[in-house]
C-alpha cells in the first residue's frame, strides 16, 4: 500500500479490533470516548469507519517510552 492509499484507507470497526487485539466493544467504547476519531458512513446509522492516520496517531500517543508518555 503506498503512501495515498494509506491517508485515505478506512478500517471497519471489526478491523480496527483485529489489528489492535482487543473486542469490537472496546473500539466502540474508544470511538465515543473521543479517543478515537471516526467518521459515519451512510445513513441510518450507517457503518463507523477510522481513517489509517487516526489509528497510527491513536498508537503513537498510547506509545510507553515514546512521544505520547
Amino acid at each position: 500500500m503506498n503512501e495515498r492509499e494509506q491517508e485515505v484507507r478506512l478500517y471497519r470497526v471489526r478491523e480496527v479490533a483485529e489489528l489492535l487485539g482487543v473486542s469490537k466493544k472496546t473500539v466502540y467504547m474508544l470511538i465515543q470516548s473521543g479517543q478515537l476519531p471516526a467518521i459515519r458512513i451512510g445513513a441510518r446509522g450507517g457503518g463507523l469507519r477510522v481513517s489509517h492516520a487516526d489509528l497510527v496517531e491513536f498508537i503513537e500517543r498510547r506509545r510507553l517510552g515514546g512521544k505520547g508518555t
